[in-house]
């Protein structure tokens, strides 16, 4: 019978995962509160009760760019202990398929671009984020490993910036667009500026959780696919951290205190990525627009502040 185990499953793109295959009995969904991922023994008697055929490895600790700088050694060692507890674990266990989640910004700072699948490791990652980089592409590396050694199943997917219901909007720990949605409500609530950290010049894929869960429920059946793989829309959905607040603002009808703290670092300029490999496997895949997704995040936001993670 066929198991899927969802790491992070109470995660942004885990939980979208879980609105689609709604209580599909195939799937199990862990969380931090019923398995540590930092001991492997944890990790193994998961492995031992769920016998599962197929992974999906969501969980990672993950912040936005400030929580990125101000935290590297955890940054470094907690994503390299999680993740290979889970390769391994998958090892082990005999798994028909494990897809683990990568990211863009793991990406080399200093590129061409469109940046592609082969070149991720052609040099070093951003200073404001390298340790969680280097934690990522070792598990690239892992997963590539036991494909070569023992002909294991492993795949990595790189997508580019998730964004959706159920993320953190948490103030300091975020990424970009629920950071600026929670900023955006309070400067609102309480009548104050709009403040966004930086010039708003740095451009950024963006791709809804659940058009990203859409591609990895579909990748699951690809069982001879275990190529790293870049999953983003095309590089016409790229976008100003600057149009994204202005986004936000109009939602909230906030534009007149929209203001930007040039103090405050950008972080990476940009991260364009070459998406051909996945449109060769799924020729007529559709990605809901920015706008749309915005508003729908924003809407999930309002109507659970007071339970959503913040």
């Amino acid at each position: 019978m066929e198991k899927i185990l969802v790491t992070g499953g109470s995660g942004l793109v885990g939980k979208a995962i879980h609105n689609i295959v709604g209580n599909n009995s195939i799937y199990h969904f862990t969380n931090s509160r019923e398995t540590d991922l930092y001991q492997y023994e944890s990790c193994r008697k998961l492995f031992e009760k769920l016998q599962p055929t197929k992974v999906i490895h969501l969980a990672a600790n993950v912040g936005g760019l400030f929580k990125n700088m101000n935290n590297k050694v955890d940054m470094l060692e907690k994503n390299l202990i999680i993740n290979y507890n889970i390769v391994k674990c998958c090892h082990d266990f005999g798994v028909k398929k494990l897809i683990s989640c990568l990211s863009t910004c793991i990406f080399p700072d200093k590129t061409t671009y469109p940046i592609n699948e082969e070149m991720l490791h052609n040099g070093e990652p951003h200073s404001s984020n390298d340790a969680y980089a280097y934690s990522k592409r070792m598990m690239e590396i892992h997963c590539k490993s036991y494909r070569e050694q023992y002909g294991d199943n492993f795949m990595c997917i790189i997508p580019t910036n998730i964004y959706g219901s159920h993320d953190n909007f948490n103030l300091n720990d975020s990424h970009v667009i629920p950071g600026l949605i929670h900023k955006c409500y309070l400067a609102k609530k309480n009548n104050t500026d709009f403040l966004v950290s930086g010039t708003g010049k740095p451009l950024r894929q963006f791709i809804y959780s659940n058009d990203l869960a859409k591609i990895i429920i579909l990748l699951l059946d690809k069982l001879h696919y275990n190529e790293s793989l870049i999953i983003s829309p095309d590089s016409t959905y790229e976008i100003s951290i600057g149009k994204i607040a202005e986004l936000i603002a109009r939602e909230f009808d906030y534009m007149d205190k929209l203001r930007y703290d040039t103090t405050k670092s950008d972080g990476q300029y940009r991260k364009t990525a070459n998406n051909t490999k996945l449109k060769q496997l799924y020729h007529n895949l559709e990605f809901i627009n920015i706008e749309t997704g915005i508003k729908e995040t924003i809407q999930w936001f309002q109507k659970n502040y007071n339970t959503c993670r913040k």
